[in-house]
Formats: structure tokens, sequence, C-alpha cells
């Protein structure tokens, strides 16, 4: 929906939930219940970061006003929720429940600061999906609860590839090619955010290469030349002045896409809706496309905000029960909370197979790519010091042409430092 920057980006940004956004200040309510919590009630406090599909917040309150077993205080905060959250959990001032991209970081995890979730799920935990279970757990303990899916896609206008006599490219030099002859004065041919793809095309610059950030065995995973040549093409692109930069919104906001600014956007499932309205039956998805004929896979980022429980809370027990009765037990909600606002998966198999809006049309090809090309965001051992190494040197190579493998080479020495921290 238009505003959805801030949601969007936070969950889907190169490198595993890091984005520059500008801290923005949250006002005076603490979020807290007033009143003590009402009789024996117990009062809890639950973070959301700012969702920009209007009706999310008041949606959220909703849930939060049916739950009957304690009194739960609402805070919604804009700016940079992830480093406030982060730095709220230090001290005795933090919520009793939050969501956090792809659920805590591994450093959360290790520091004792977030309570484990295993026996929450119980026998619903094979119903969701197991990427997304996968990422929110350390050694076999989950710490948080997946909430809803999002993933990230190309749209493009199918009248406007038709009149080039284009097709939906299926490889990277096709889709250089295509955005190049869908420039013109008044459109450019993509648009991948206004940093030329720093903040999104990490991950899909790795898949499309047939690489990913770590090895199944927990080891750097793209020391390789088709991760210099997946990399030194986004320069290309960068350059080609083929690229929309400068945009009024950014990738995650479809904003740029329906008023015309470019013929193709990178963006998320969830800006359908709005697309549709605009272009009714005039446009089509696909995954980010795979590097060349013989080299990659398609690749669509998946991520998705998981409910987790502070450590520190002093109702820990009934903030575990809150998160098991929104998240496990009201499936209803989960399903309005993945429909109503925006278009998202269910984060849970049979919710999916409900989800009526999903199933024709662009929506249903893009649960396809899910199924057939999605890819976790990072994984779990993926810390955030790793995160801000490759984000950094994805600047420097897309945004200054700094070289690829040099660049790998320092973010490796950064990774394999991190890893053997985290396995000490």
């Amino acid at each position: 929906m238009v505003g959805a920057g801030i949601s969007r980006r936070r969950v889907l940004a190169a490198g595993g939930g890091l984005a520059a956004l500008a801290v923005a200040g949250c006002g005076s309510d603490s979020g807290r219940p007033s009143g003590g919590g009402g009789g024996d009630k117990p009062a809890l406090q639950q973070w959301y970061h700012q969702y920009g599909e209007a009706g999310t917040q008041q949606a959220v309150e909703k849930y939060a006003k049916e739950y009957p077993d304690a009194t739960v205080g609402i805070q919604w905060s804009p700016g940079d929720y992830d480093k406030k959250t982060a730095t709220a959990l230090l001290t005795d001032q933090g919520p009793d429940v939050f969501e956090y991209v792809n659920g805590p970081t591994i450093d959360m995890i290790k520091a004792g600061q977030v309570v484990e979730l295993t026996d929450l799920p119980g026998d619903t935990k094979d119903d969701f999906t197991p990427s997304l279970i996968a990422r929110m757990s350390y050694q076999d303990k989950l710490y948080a609860i997946p909430q809803v899916t999002d993933m990230q896609l190309l749209v493009y206008r199918k009248s406007l590839l038709s009149a080039a006599g284009i097709q939906p490219p299926q490889t990277v030099d096709e889709l250089q090619a295509a955005a190049k002859a869908l420039t013109t004065d008044k459109v450019k041919g993509l648009f991948v955010g206004n940093d030329g793809g720093v903040g999104v095309l990490g991950g899909p610059a790795l898949w499309s290469a047939g690489l990913d950030y770590l090895t199944d065995d927990n080891q750097f995973g793209f020391d390789d030349p088709a991760a210099v040549e997946s990399l030194h093409k986004l320069r290309e692109l960068f350059t080609s002045k083929t690229l929309l930069l400068g945009a009024p919104t950014d990738w995650s906001d479809p904003s740029a896409f329906t008023q015309g600014l470019t013929a193709m956007q990178f963006t998320g499932l969830w800006t359908l809706p709005v697309i549709e309205k605009a272009f009714p039956n005039d446009y089509g998805v696909l995954p980010w496309p795979k590097l060349n004929a013989t080299t990659g896979k398609p690749s669509v980022p998946v991520g998705a905000y998981g409910s987790c429980v502070n450590a520190k809370s002093k109702n820990v027990d009934a903030a575990k029960k809150f998160v098991q009765w929104l998240w496990v037990g009201q499936t209803d909600k989960q399903l309005d909370f993945a429909q109503s606002y925006g278009f998202h998966i269910p984060a849970r198999k049979s919710l999916a197979a409900k989800a009526e809006k999903l199933k024709s049309g662009p929506a249903a090809d893009a649960v396809t790519f899910v199924n057939e090309n999605g890819h976790a965001q990072t994984p779990i051992l993926w810390s955030p010091k790793s995160s801000s190494a490759y984000s950094d040197a994805l600047n420097r190579i897309i945004r200054s042409g700094s070289d690829p493998a040099t660049e790998i080479k320092t973010v490796k020495s950064v990774v394999d430092a991190e890893l053997k921290r985290i396995a000490g």
C-alpha cells in the first residue's frame, strides 16, 4: 500500500533485515496499559514496527483488546524500530512481547535476551512454513512464532513489454536488455530502489548465481567467480542509465510503478492490490531471474516478522500465553492479518490454502514462486555484523564501482570471524 516503505524495506532488506532508515521519534506514549492491568489480569506491552498498510494498527489493537487473560497495550513505533528494540532489550523498560525481523538475531539468543518458545506451536508446528520455523530456531529450539510471510518479486507492465517486442526476462542479461529497451525519455526500464539495489538485491544476486550467504555446513557461501560476475552485473545496471533513481517513494511502495515512472519494479506481494487497481490485467510478476542460461536459478526473497518474548519481562508466562493465543490459536485473526491489509501469505500452510485472494492472477503466480524459488532472507548464523559488512560492500560495488572480488574477500574475513565467535 502507499506508505508501506517503512514497513517492508525492513523485513526484506539486504543482509538480513538491516536498512538505512532515518530515526524518527515515537512520541511520549509508552504503550503500556494504564490502571495496573485491570484487576487481577497481568499487564503486557506488545511492540510493533509501523506498518504502512492502512488498517493494520487498528487490527492489532483490536486483537489485543479481545484477549481475555491480560490487558495488552500496543506500542506502534515509527522510525528505526530494529535499533530501538535491540536497545530496549538491554534495559528493564522493554516490551513483554515484540515482533522482530525473521525472529530474534543470533546475538539476542546467545545473550539470553529472548525466551525459548519451542512448546508454543504444539501439534501445529508442522503446519507452519518449514523455512520460517528453521529461520527462527537455533540448536533445535524455537525463539519466535512466525506472523505472516512477505516476499519480493518483479512486477512488469504487460502492454509496455508487448509494445517493445520483449518477453518477460528469464536471465539477468535479458533483464538488462529489457530495461534498456523499455527506457524512454519519460519512463525508466527498471526500479530496484533509490539506492540502486543495495538494500534489496544482495540475496537475489547470490541465489541467481546458485550460491547463498552460507553453505549447508555453515561456512562462508560466496567466495566464488559466479558471485563476482553477479555482483558486477548489479554495477552494470546502476551505470546503464536504465534504472529509476530518486523516485518519490522507495522499492516497497508501488507508486513509482503505478505512476508510470518505470516499466518494471522489484517490490513485494503486498503491493498487488494497488497495482491491480491502477493497471487491471495489465501487469505480471516474475522472480528475480537466474544469472545466465547455464548458471543459477530464479529466486524470490521470503521473510517474516516473528513474535518474540522478552526474557526480562515480569510476566514471561503470561506473555508466552498471549503469543500462543494470537499467533497459534487465533487462525481467523492470522488470516485477516495476511489478507486484509495488502497481500501477504499466511505463515501456516492450512491458512495459505484458505487465502482466497491469493488463488488467482499474479498473486497466485507469486505464491508458486515462493513454493518453487523461495529463499529465507538469511540463515540464523548470519549475524548483524555480517549483514552490515555485506551491505557496505554492496554499496561500494554498486554505487562506487569497487572490485567485487576484493569486496567479497573483505566480507568473508568478517563473516569467518563472526562464525568463530558464535561457535565459541
